[in-house]
């Protein structure tokens, strides 16, 4: 199941040319990942976390909260950002 939209943006010819330069300049695949990536960065650049877990990555978190709580074996925020960043 694809978990994914399309949508149409509608851009002035001279943002669509700088923007393909940028792309081209900076590695991406084509103008749709910048977008992509820019888009994802202005949204969650405040947040503290990803907020488009698929439902398995949810039903994995769940799980793990549920073990670490059976267990007593919670970690302060900081030692999981530090996991996770290795």
């Amino acid at each position: 199941m694809d978990n994914s939209e399309q949508i149409n943006l509608k851009l002035s010819k001279n943002l669509v040319e700088a923007a393909r330069k940028y792309a081209e300049i900076y590695g991406y695949k084509n103008l749709q990942e910048l977008a992509s990536e820019s888009i994802r960065e202005k949204v969650f650049e405040n947040n503290e976390f990803d907020e488009t877990f698929s439902e398995k990555e949810i039903e994995l978190i769940d799980t793990l909260i549920e073990v670490s709580k059976n267990k007593n074996a919670f970690v302060s925020e900081n030692e999981i950002k530090d996991i996770l960043l290795k």
